[in-house]
């Protein structure tokens, strides 16, 4: 029995409670009963309830759903997208304020082929091409921006890709979030090598990057460890991380090959002893703050996204000063995926109508934004490419882009 199969098994015994209690709270209407039987299977009733999303977003999201084993039949889901979007509806979101500036930037955008496949973290590799996991999908998909051709490769049913990097030999490895293991793609030749990790327990590989001395470092959220890969014996390391349930998140590497990363479940930035794996946290002024994703820039200073206060911040761990900035949009507009091009800060602000890339420059102190076409809903991570321009992934719109940075 298939891990898939095994789970609709065991929430099928809760399934009649669960339907009972939802009938309670739904709207009457076409589709009422699907979304009864075929959603409780996998969560309770009560994430729908509080949801609230436009039709598109609830087709995608009923796609993500359909692709890691929903058991919607074809010919009800548009039933069920009608229903949803219609006693569902999408919940006001704060607008998003656009600063202008000198600088000029666009930005394109492609669909992905697999509708629902929740484009995840993208990668821009030196060969121009750019990657994304396609996580409810379980694909990897390489873009050609030239030709504009997609090409996906199919992982494991319930791998749920996550963070990507490449190594210098062009391979591409992914993290398993929905599984337990780090795997590697041979692009040439379509074969996959996995990684399994010491403790099973450890289902959500979340972040990847290489170290200075060829390790390939790791974030698990959930797992609540970080860890080491040897890829040249296939050891891995495992460390707790000293906060429980401090979710570590984003992840970089300075200068001299320490790791950094972000505490997404508390209000904590750390660094990693790159030989013995010893953690040390630095605290964040505001018990409020929770950092999501991390930035560096050639100084060593760390850049993070305060994802619930709705700040960019900056973190210099040689004085341990924190310094804050309040994000265009507002305290809600939830900071997420960053990077630094030039020594210049970007980063989307994931819970703006319509999202934003934001520019932040440290010598000035002054933004500049741009609206993302097609809305973004929540762009996770980005990816420098080799001309500095910056790729991203649209989760909820089921797109991959690029910003053309024009200096």
């Amino acid at each position: 029995m298939n891990a898939n199969i095994r789970l609709l098994c065991m929430a099928s015994a809760l399934l009649g409670a669960a339907a009972q209690a939802a009938d309670l709270a739904m709207p009457e209407g076409n589709g009422k009963q699907i979304v009864q039987s075929a959603c409780v299977i996998c969560h309770e009733i009560d994430p729908i309830l509080r949801s609230g999303y436009d039709e598109e977003s609830w087709r995608n999201n009923i796609n993500m759903m359909v692709n890691i084993g929903a058991p919607v039949p074809k010919e009800e889901v548009e039933n069920v997208i009608q229903y949803l979007a219609k006693n569902f509806p999408e919940k006001p979101k704060p607008p998003a304020v656009l600063v202008a500036g000198d600088v000029k930037a666009s930005i394109e955008e492609w669909p992905v082929p697999t509708p629902g496949s929740r484009p995840h973290d993208p990668l821009a590799t030196p060969d121009g091409a750019i990657w994304y996991s396609g996580q409810f999908a379980n694909v990897l998909g390489r873009l050609d921006p030239v030709t504009k051709q997609i090409r996906e490769y199919k992982l494991d049913p319930m791998t749920g890709p996550h963070g990507l990097i490449n190594d210098k030999d062009g391979n591409i490895w992914y993290a398993s979030n929905f599984g337990s293991h780090i795997g590697r793609l041979d692009p040439k030749t379509g074969k996959f090598v996995k990684y399994p990790m010491p403790d099973p327990k450890v289902k959500d590989v979340h972040t990847l990057i290489w170290g200075h001395n060829g390790m390939l470092y790791f974030t698990a959220q959930v797992g609540n460890v970080v860890g080491r890969l040897n890829p040249q014996t296939g050891e891995i390391r495992l460390m707790p991380s000293p906060t429980a349930k401090s979710r570590p998140y984003g992840l970089v590497v300075n200068s001299k090959g320490i790791p950094f990363f972000v505490e997404f479940g508390t209000n904590k930035v750390s660094s990693i002893d790159p030989d013995t794996l010893a953690i040390t946290e630095y605290e964040m002024p505001h018990k409020e703050s929770r950092p999501r994703r991390i930035a560096i820039t050639s100084d060593d200073v760390i850049w993070l996204s305060d994802y619930a206060r709705g700040y960019l911040v900056r973190f210099d761990p040689a004085s341990g000063k924190f310094t804050e900035y309040p994000s265009p949009s507002g305290p809600k507009a939830q900071p997420y995926g960053i990077t630094a091009v030039k020594d210049v800060i970007w980063y989307n602000e994931s819970n703006a109508k319509p999202n934003t890339i934001v520019r932040f420059d440290p010598k000035t102190e002054k933004f500049q934004s741009w609206a993302i076409p097609s809305g973004g809903k929540v762009v996770r991570n980005v990816s420098v490419t080799r001309d500095g321009n910056i790729a991203i992934a649209c989760s909820g719109m089921n797109r991959i882009g690029l910003v053309t940075i024009q200096q």
